[in-house]
Parts: C-alpha cells; sequence; structure tokens
C-alpha cells in the first residue's frame, strides 16, 4: 500500500503508524538486550526451548536448582563457569530470560493490535498481507534464535558466528521492513510530490545494502571476539595489510573464520561506506539538494561519521559493554535512517 491509497484530509492510520514504529522500538530494544546478553556470556544459561511454560522464571530453590544443574551440563560450564555458584549463574541466567520474555512481547505487541485494526476495519486488504508476513518473520525469529543457542550446547562453549550472522540479520530485516511499512503510510499530504532521479534512488538504496552486508560482518566479529585482539587504529599487528590474512584452507574460511580477516573486512567495508556516503553527500547537495525528503541525507552522512568514530573507539577500547551495545544500536538506526529515506522517496515520486 501506498501514500497515494490513503486520503490525506483523514489520516486514520496515524494509530497504524504509531503502532508499527513502536514494535520497531520494541525490536530495537530486542536487539541491545540481544547484544547484552552475548557480551555477559548469558546466552547459553537457558538449555531448552519452551514457547509457552518458558515464560514463568524459576519460583522455587529447586526451580533455580534444577536451571543451574542443566547448564553444568554443557561445555561452557564445564571449561568456563565451572566457578560459579547459583547466585552468580542467576545474573546470566536473568540477561537471557529477558531476552526471550522480550521476544515474547513483542509477539503480543504485534498481534493484539493487529486483531484489533482488523476489527475496527482500520487496515486496507492490501496491507494485511504485509503484516501478517511481519508477524511470521518475527516468529520465525524465535526459531532463529533457538537455533543458534542450540549450536553452543553440545561442543562449543560459544554459539556458530554463521547462526549468530543468521539471527542478527534477520532481526535487521524484519526492522527495516517494519521502518519501510510505516513510512509507506503516511499521507500524501506530509510532503509534496517530486521528480527523484532513479539513479539516485538506486544509489540510496546501494548504501542501505552495503550497511546491511556490513552489520552481517559485524556479526562475524562479535561471534569470533575478533574486536578482542588487533586492538589498535588503523594498523593491524603493525601493518594496514597484516600477514596470515589467507592462512585457513580453503581459503574461503578466512572470511568467515579466521579473526583476523574477518577484523579486516569489517574494517575495509567500514572505509568503503564512509567513501560511499561521503560521495553521496557531496554529489546531493545541489542535485537532488537537501530540501525536503532529501533532508535525510546530511543525517545519514551524520550517524555515518559517528558510527565509524564509535566503532573505532569500541576497538581500541578492547571492546566494553556500553560502547559495543552502542555501536550495534546505531548500526540498526543508521540503516533505519537509509530505509526511511529510501521509502519516502518511493512514496513522494511521480
Amino acid at each position: 500500500m501506498t501514500a497515494r491509497q490513503i486520503n490525506a484530509t483523514d489520516d486514520h492510520m496515524r494509530p497504524v503508524r504509531i503502532w508499527i514504529y513502536a514494535v520497531a522500538a520494541l525490536v530495537l530494544l530486542m536487539v541491545a538486550v540481544g547484544g547484552m546478553t552475548r557480551l555477559t556470556e548469558s546466552g547459553l544459561s537457558i538449555v531448552s526451548w519452551k514457547p509457552l511454560s518458558g515464560t514463568i522464571p524459576p519460583l522455587s530453590l529447586a526451580d533455580w536448582q534444577a536451571e543451574f544443574d542443566a547448564y553444568k551440563q554443557i561445555p561452557q560450564y564445564i571449561s568456563q563457569h565451572h566457578w560459579m555458584s547459583l547466585e552468580d549463574f542467576k545474573l546470566i541466567f536473568w540477561w537471557e530470560w529477558g531476552h526471550r520474555f522480550l521476544g515474547r512481547v513483542i509477539g503480543l505487541a504485534f498481534f493484539v493490535p493487529f486483531v484489533v485494526f482488523l476489527v475496527q476495519k482500520r487496515l486496507p486488504r492490501s496491507l494485511v498481507p504485509s503484516l501478517a508476513i511481519l508477524f511470521i518473520l518475527g516468529g520465525f525469529q524465535g526459531f532463529l534464535g533457538w537455533w543458534m543457542v542450540s549450536s553452543g550446547l553440545s561442543v562449543r562453549t560459544d554459539v556458530s558466528q554463521y547462526r549468530l550472522a543468521a539471527h542478527l540479520g534477520a532481526a535487521c530485516l524484519l526492522f527495516v521492513a517494519l521502518i519501510w511499512v510505516a513510512r509507506s503510510l503516511v499521507p500524501p499530504r506530509a510532503g509534496k510530490r517530486v521528480d527523484m532521479p532513479m539513479g539516485w534512488r538506486w544509489a540510496v538504496a546501494g548504501l542501505g545494502t552495503v550497511l546491511y552486508l556490513q552489520l552481517i560482518a559485524g556479526a562475524f566479529v562479535a561471534g569470533l571476539d575478533a574486536g578482542l585482539a588487533h586492538n589498535t587504529w588503523p594498523l593491524m599487528d603493525g601493518r594496514f595489510i597484516p600477514n596470515g590474512l589467507g592462512i585457513m584452507q580453503p581459503g574461503w574460511k578466512n572470511l568467515f573464520e579466521n579473526a583476523m580477516t574477518v577484523q579486516f573486512n569489517h574494517r575495509m567495508i567500514a572505509y568503503f561506506i564512509a567513501a560511499y556516503a561521503f560521495a553521496l553527500f557531496w554529489f546531493g547537495r545541489k542535485n537532488p539538494g537537501f530540501a525536503g525528503v532529501n533532508g535525510w541525507m546530511p543525517r545519514i552522512a551524520l550517524l555515518v561519521g559517528l558510527q565509524i568514530a564509535l566503532g573505532i573507539a569500541t576497538l581500541l577500547a578492547v571492546v566494553p559493554i556500553s560502547l559495543a551495545i552502542g555501536h550495534q544500536v546505531l548500526a540498526f538506526m543508521l540503516i533505519g535512517a537509509v530505509t526511511a529515506y529510501s521509502a519516502d522517496m518511493a512514496r513522494l515520486s511521480r
């Protein structure tokens, strides 16, 4: 559904937009809590997936002991956390439980208003399939989360970086889709029709694509703890291009399993994004300019600069939790801004 289908004199879709933005904000909060869960090594503290009964946390000492005893059976506890007491275990348990509970809250926050708006006949028929797909994608996130956790319960002491990247990448797609749908429901009166060059629209979409690839690259950095080594900038191991980038065989494994290569690639993509965003900002000053909908471009350029600075600070400080979470959340905000810009151009272009 596009803004052309909305009556500009009766913005009855405003409650729907607010609802979708609220769900997007909850997804962003979920990403932050997920980052905290990973950085505090809490993600494997709950070794079973109980979609319904798991909503209730342990209520007695016996319940807590049962959860702790189950955790004691996995490699992470045996090799890394064998020093933990029950009270120590509770600290990591609450992070993982909170992450899963928030996922359930998001499901309710989407489903209940969706049903209400359907009953009120506030949702056009053309919009219902898109919203249904978003709900399914949100539910699929729960499956991906458990699939990720299960990779660290038998042999590994942490989760697979491949599954972590899939989980984070799907969360980003859900967030982007929510922003796109919400922006597409803004009525025509919110902006004048403009002749937007198709080349420019593709260029902005290209920036969003590269940002998404960088997010996935960042997930591999996180999954391999690659940010905990080579904590200098702009050099790595005393060189701009360090030795050892291709030591694994077959060669493709270096892209996903060699911590040095993964961090190096993350840096190189960041440089490319900086150049790309600067080029868009520079060439966009006069055509199409920064008036109206194109006011997104200077904001995006600023966010890119802030994100790169935050990434460097996170690396040099050896990945403190506060900076690492900020870096992850700002990445989503940046992709969200690019999505909003692309959606607004699509909505306002003839």
